[in-house]
């Protein structure tokens, strides 16, 4: 077995390649944050969001009580859910299991949703298309595992399971770009109450 040093050829070959691809997936959220296509339907549903009357409600999708937003925490269940089931799936005997996990994930998008539009309803344009593009991925998402938990209860195992990686795929993608809201575009923590 030979190892690789910093500096040898294949190291600074992959070096290279990851170097190209950040730089390529930074340059693509650049050109998301500049374009205005959406934002007449940001605006709308933005407006939308912000006229519900959720009274308190709104303070605890916030996160104000915590201080700081509650969506990165809630969208633990359906994340370490899928992720999980994923394992499972690799595992003889779990196909149960795995579709519990599912089935679980699929029932925490909604308060983790919830309180991801509540967020997003008061960011300023360059973040509300970025965290657009995190909403429509999020679906996807949702979609593939909802199509994956139906074939699994209609015992059509092998198609849930690539469902389940269609779905993951496109949950590394949304939380790439909620990395990137939260982060790189620096949506913090909301004011105390």
């Amino acid at each position: 077995m030979t190892s690789q040093t910093p500096g040898t050829p294949t190291t600074a070959g992959r070096t290279a390649v990851l170097d190209t691809a950040s730089t390529r997936w930074l340059t693509a959220l650049d050109r998301l944050e500049r374009t205005t296509v959406a934002d007449p339907a940001i605006k709308v549903l933005q407006r939308g969001i912000r006229s519900l009357p959720l009274g308190g409600m709104r303070d605890l999708l916030r996160g104000r009580p915590l201080g700081h937003p509650v969506h990165p925490v809630l969208v633990q269940v359906p994340i370490g859910c899928w992720l999980s089931a994923a394992v499972l799936d690799l595992v003889p005997g779990t196909r149960r299991a795995a579709t519990t996990l599912t089935a679980v994930g699929l029932a925490g998008v909604a308060p983790a949703a919830m309180a991801g539009w509540a967020d997003w309803a008061d960011l300023p344009p360059e973040q509300a298309r970025v965290g657009l593009a995190h909403a429509v991925s999020n679906a996807a998402a949702v979609a593939c595992y909802a199509v994956s938990l139906t074939s699994r209860l209609q015992g059509r195992s092998a198609k849930g399971r690539l469902w389940s990686l269609g779905g993951l795929a496109a949950v590394a993608v949304t939380g790439a770009l909620g990395g990137h809201v939260a982060y790189r575009q620096a949506v913090g923590a909301h004011p105390a109450a």
